[in-house]
């Protein structure tokens, strides 16, 4: 089973559709407009770490189904150094 399948088998127990889901992602502070761009339509609670060298980003989302999860984070990797928490 390929990551994708294990990770929507998952969240297809975990969860009833629709719902909230709450994302976190630690970027480097560097990349906060990359992470902006890719979503630019999204409302994220931010705060930069201690010694400013990184931002997280707190998203709360009503969501659809578990490919719409996996989605945001398909287009979130795409920014380099990215931990999806």
């Amino acid at each position: 089973m390929d990551f994708d399948a294990s990770f929507k088998d998952k969240l297809d127990k975990q969860h009833q559709w629709p719902c909230d889901y709450l994302f976190k992602f630690v970027v480097p502070s560097e990349k906060t407009t990359d992470f902006e761009a890719e979503f630019p339509n999204e409302s994220f609670h931010s705060k930069k770490s201690s010694a400013g060298k990184y931002t997280s980003f707190t998203l709360r989302k009503r969501m659809i189904s578990s490919d719409e999860v996996i989605a945001i984070y398909r287009a979130a990797s795409a920014i380099e150094g990215i931990i999806a928490l």
